[in-house]
């Protein structure tokens, strides 16, 4: 099946999907800066870039798009065009060998998905804050989640 839109129009489309700083990210980033907690963001020494690296605990985490990065990707990927299939194959492919290298440097790596984010957004910053050493002010990051819009659940997958 051809593409519905034009080149022109699909390039301008796909070039608004962020790749850094999705709103996932940012709020996760606010909330760990919130609670003073230090972190990197997209170290280019690591494989992968991950969003955010605590060097000194040797934690890396992922912040995943559902969709670009294929969460239960095998109960929905028959409903695609052959490009897009292919296209989050090998992201998923390319995820998994960068956690791989990781974990043989000795990180440990935690993957973080959208719609985990968007159902408990706390619950996602204490799966971080239990991995690193770092001293966590816990009554900071509640306020600020007060002081955050309320991120909307979107279904962005296929029907299976």
């Amino acid at each position: 099946m051809p593409d519905v839109m034009s080149p022109e129009k699909r390039s301008a489309l796909m070039g608004r999907i962020r790749a850094k700083d999705t709103t996932p990210e940012r709020y996760i980033r606010e909330l760990l800066t919130a609670g003073t907690i230090s972190f990197e963001q997209h170290d280019k020494d690591l494989p992968g870039k991950p969003d955010f690296s605590f060097p000194a605990d040797s934690v890396a985490v992922f912040i995943d798009g559902d969709f670009w990065h294929g969460w239960y990707f095998p109960t929905w990927s028959h409903r695609l065009q052959p490009f897009w299939r292919d296209k989050i194959a090998t992201t998923r492919k390319r995820d998994r060998r960068n956690f791989a290298r990781l974990r043989r440097k000795g990180w440990r790596v935690i993957r973080i998905w959208e719609h985990q984010i968007e159902q408990n957004v706390l619950s996602c910053v204490n799966r971080i804050t239990e991995f690193v050493s770092q001293p966590v002010d816990e009554q900071a990051i509640s306020e600020r989640l007060k002081e955050l819009p309320p991120l909307k659940h979107r279904k962005r997958l296929p029907k299976p």
